[in-house]
């Protein structure tokens, strides 16, 4: 079914309701466009005209995410599939993930337009849809599992480190995903507490033995 109508009736709404059941949608899922408001005529009778409204589906969170990717992909030059990993059925998160060629250039240096294109695709998706809040995750074939892995590694080499020293091990400032990784990742390491100091974006992870 065509997620676009135009429908007719004797009053506009009339028309919207006829719209709406042949599109098994409620009014809140539709943007409706009154193209003619229509006309009773002469004692109801004579020069009478249908009302004539044009109603369509609005995009989901996710089809206006994709769409939004789509679009900047294209705008790149680059030749990019977009896989749905993740809806929740509670509409609180979609994860996405890029998969294609040079996508070296949407990830960045150590993710940070990978980031940037993630907290966009979140505002658009988010843009007048509903009330509900959903959280786009952005993954570029693999890329955010590695890294995790990557920086699981860095936290257990450096709590080592200051265990061996006894001197704290101030990690370069990281976005907050990435601090919790290192917190998460030492939080049942026997000797070692972490903790967060500085302000955004030079928040940094302090490793010390304790």
């Amino acid at each position: 079914m065509s997620n676009i109508i135009r429908e007719r009736g004797k009053t506009v709404d009339d028309a919207i309701e006829s719209a709406l059941r042949k599109l098994g949608v409620t009014r809140d899922k539709v943007e409706i466009n009154v193209i003619d408001k229509g006309q009773r005529g002469f004692f109801g009778l004579f020069g009478a005209r249908d009302a004539v409204v044009e109603v369509k589906l609005k995009e989901t969170k996710l089809e206006r995410a994709i769409n939004f990717l789509l679009k900047v992909v294209k705008a790149i030059g680059l030749d990019v599939k977009i896989e749905v990993i993740e809806e929740e059925t509670n509409d609180e998160q979609i994860t996405l993930n890029l998969v294609g060629e040079n996508l070296g250039l949407l990830i960045g240096h150590r993710g940070n337009t990978l980031d940037s294109l993630q907290y966009l695709t979140t505002l658009v998706a988010n843009r007048g849809i509903g009330d509900n809040y959903v959280r786009v995750i952005l993954d570029a074939e693999g890329y955010r599992e590695r890294r995790k892995k990557t920086l699981c590694q860095l936290a257990k080499r450096l709590a080592q480190k200051a265990k061996t020293t006894g001197r704290k091990v101030v990690l370069e400032p990281m976005p907050p995903h990435e601090r919790r990784i290192i917190h998460l990742a030492l939080q049942d390491e026997e000797g070692i507490k972490t903790y967060s100091e500085g302000r955004e974006p030079y928040r940094k992870v302090i490793i010390v033995a304790n």
